[in-house]
């Protein structure tokens, strides 16, 4: 059965993804025309490659080192020679991976760009920023991008929130390095985005930050309203 690529309408920039792996994780693949990247390559780098087509992979990113976002990533840096990029915390568990009981062991793979809290990633002409959100992993991170250095600047903002945000809930906090005091910071870090900004988990459905300003940050206790 072929796996089905989605595309995302109205964003800054061109999104599509596939849902791949035994835990059925979302695989971005961001591009704005110059420059290309993919986000948490779970699995089959094969299909991943076909969605690609013609394109140049420049990047892949990982939003953290659970097995279950890395699964082909090695692989797919063989074929592209793509950088790898990931939160500086979470790299070494990325270069030399241990089993979590979730998923088989990825293949360890080297880490070409560390990353920390407010670094910009550029790639073509988009400038993603990196914001630190731990709680489900050390490391794990978010990215941010205004329409300002997106390919279609009448788009929405855009989050990459990888496992730290779902659509009504947020990831979770009992594996290894997880911390529910961690992910309550990093969740009132992410309240303060505008609700136009149309997030992009790592599993399940994409959301808003105004729907879950009513949702998980209000379970969070903070503030309702926007701080734009």
């Amino acid at each position: 059965m072929e796996t089905e690529l989605f595309e995302v309408d109205g964003l800054c920039v061109d999104v599509q993804y596939l849902v791949l792996g035994p835990l059925f994780t979302n695989v971005y693949i961001i591009s704005d025309g110059t420059g290309t990247f993919v986000v948490d390559p779970a699995d089959s780098p094969d299909v991943i490659m076909q969605a690609l087509g013609d394109r140049k992979l420049d990047a892949i990113i990982l939003t953290h080192y659970h097995n279950d976002h890395t699964g082909a990533l090695r692989a797919l840096r063989d074929r592209t020679g793509a950088r790898v990029i990931a939160s500086a915390i979470d790299a070494p568990s990325i270069e030399d991976p241990s089993p979590l009981g979730i998923t088989m062991v990825s293949d360890p793979c080297p880490v070409d760009e560390r990353v920390e809290n407010g670094d910009i990633i550029t790639i073509g002409s988009m400038e993603w920023k990196v914001v630190n959100t731990p709680g489900h992993t050390p490391g794990s991170i978010c990215l941010y991008l205004i329409p300002q250095f997106g390919n279609h600047a009448d788009g929405r903002p855009v989050l990459i929130s990888g496992d730290t945000l779902f659509a009504g809930n947020v990831g979770r906090t009992d594996f290894p390095g997880g911390s529910l005091l961690e992910m309550r910071d990093s969740i009132k870090r992410l309240a303060r985005l505008p609700d136009d900004v149309v997030v992009l988990p790592g599993h399940e459905d994409l959301t808003t930050i105004r729907a879950e300003r009513r949702r998980v940050f209000a379970l969070f206790g903070l503030e309702p309203e926007s701080e734009n």
